[in-house]
């Protein structure tokens, strides 16, 4: 049997009613590899303990941080950055491949993880960021982060900083890609959302034009918790998420995981 390439976004694991789900994501080959698309959790033990019992179920884990592993709070002893950087040592150390070190290569297909973050450019025309943030605020509609993440760090410098680190290292692979991150790369699966104003934490439009630059075959990414495929450009963005019961509940009829490559994604 060939091996297959999965991928899950969004576990959401400290949500009991995932854990059987959770369980549930085995290879069909002792070869498989899997995609883990960010929000696994938000403690960094919980995200290591549920890395580490997939880790032992695939031949290779990929990972890729979402917003809810850089969640803090001010008695955190790691905040920002640093929570970041905590969660790439511990995943070093059980052999998980994150977006810091060297892409792998699955039948002949570069997989790159990325970490891109977002800088509240998905807002509506004419709309400073201020703006744009406080007419969210006005409506009722925050995402989390601005109170667990934004206090933390300068989250526009951050994500501006690992734009310019992605595009380095991407410039230099040779060959198809998958690109991988946690939130999506170009806008149009945002628009799905019910209520724009989450746009803001969504996503760069920095990103846009990344997978026809960088010769994708595949985008993989989680976050809208709107599971499915869009075609941009020509290119299949697959959204791979779990997500929370009331949601993964009403999406029983898509396949889950997601098979990317290999011989169940052609079956």
């Amino acid at each position: 049997m060939a091996r297959t390439l999965w991928a899950v976004a969004d576990l959401h694991a400290a949500v009991a009613k995932n854990e059987g789900l959770i369980d549930s994501i085995t290879p069909h080959d002792p070869g498989d590899w899997l995609i883990v698309a960010g929000d696994v959790a938000e403690r960094t033990e919980k995200v290591l303990e549920v890395l580490e019992n997939l880790n032992d179920r695939f031949a290779k884990v990929i990972w890729v941080p979402g917003n809810h592993e850089l969640f803090c709070r001010s008695s955190d002893r790691y905040t920002g950055r640093a929570k970041y950087d905590e969660l790439v040592r511990g995943c070093r150390n059980l052999g998980i491949l994150t977006p810091e070190d060297p892409y792998p290569v699955f039948d002949g297909v570069t997989i790159v993880p990325l970490f891109t973050l977002y800088d509240y450019s998905f807002r509506r025309p004419g709309f400073t960021v201020e703006q744009a943030v406080q007419a969210a605020h006005d409506q009722q509609v925050v995402m989390t982060d601005q109170f667990a993440i934004a206090p933390f760090v300068d989250i526009r410098a951050w994500c501006w900083d690992r734009l310019a680190y992605s595009i380095k290292r991407l410039s230099k692979v040779q060959g198809p890609t998958i690109l991988v991150n946690h939130w999506p790369l170009a806008i149009e699966p945002v628009l799905r959302m019910r209520f724009r104003e989450l746009s803001l934490w969504c996503g760069t439009r920095h990103t846009r034009d990344w997978p026809t630059r960088y010769n994708a075959q595949q985008v993989v990414y989680g976050h809208l918790h709107i599971r499915g495929d869009m075609t941009i450009d020509g290119i299949p963005h697959r959204e791979v998420s779990l997500g929370y019961p009331r949601e993964w509940e009403n999406a029983k009829d898509i396949a889950w995981p997601v098979a990317i490559l290999g011989q169940e994604a052609t079956a």
